[in-house]
C-alpha cells in the first residue's frame, strides 16, 4: 500500500512539473482547448474564436467577488470596442452549471460566455486566481496577462486593448 501511495505522489509531482512548463506566458500562442457555450451548450475550440479580432479572455467563477465587479467593465469594453475589432470572451470555471447561470442572472454579460468544466483550458493557461485575463492579438499571441480585478486597473487595461486594436492586422 505504501508503494502505491509513493508511486501516485511521484506521478502527480511529475505531472505538475509538466503542467508548469506548458503554462502560457506573454508571447506564447494561445493554447487550444474545448469550451462549452452558456446557455446553449454548443462545443467550441478556442482557436475558432481568434484570428480576425483582438480577444480579451476572462476566466471567472460565480464565487469570485472581483469577477462580479469586473463584469460592468467587460460589458462596457465589449460594447464600446467590438466594432473596432475587440471580442471579450468569458470562460467560467464553476463545476455546477446552476452557479454560473445564477451569477449571469445577477450580472448579465453582453459578450459570449463559455464553460471550462474539465478545467483543461484553465490548466493550459495556468490560471491561479479569479479573475485571470489574457489579451490576445489578432495572430493568436498572448500579449498581456492580468490577475485579479480592481477598479484602478480599468484605465491600464483599456489602454492595452486600445494599443492592440491600433496594430495593423
Amino acid at each position: 500500500m505504501n508503494q502505491r501511495i509513493f508511486t501516485l505522489c511521484t506521478t502527480l509531482l511529475i505531472l505538475s512539473c509538466f503542467q508548469a512548463v506548458e503554462a502560457v506566458e506573454v508571447g506564447d500562442k494561445v493554447p487550444d482547448c474545448l469550451l462549452t457555450s452558456i446557455p446553449d451548450l454548443q462545443r467550441y475550440e478556442l482557436k475558432q474564436l481568434y484570428g480576425q479580432k483582438v480577444l480579451y479572455l476572462d476566466f471567472w467563477a460565480s464565487w469570485c467577488s472581483p469577477c462580479a465587479q469586473s463584469f460592468p467593465f467587460l460589458n462596457n469594453l465589449n460594447q464600446g470596442l467590438k466594432e473596432k475589432g475587440l471580442q471579450v470572451v468569458g470562460i467560467n470555471m464553476d463545476q455546477e452549471p446552476g452557479d454560473s447561470k445564477a451569477f449571469l442572472a445577477k450580472f448579465p454579460a453582453n459578450f459570449p460566455v463559455y464553460s471550462d468544466i474539465s478545467e483543461k483550458c484553465a490548466t493550459d493557461f495556468d490560471v491561479k486566481v479569479m479573475p485571470s485575463s489574457y489579451l490576445v492579438d489578432r495572430k493568436g499571441i498572448i500579449r498581456h496577462v492580468h490577475f485579479g480585478f480592481r477598479s484602478g486597473d480599468v484605465d491600464e487595461l483599456r489602454s492595452l486593448v486600445d494599443q492592440l486594436l491600433a496594430e495593423k492586422p
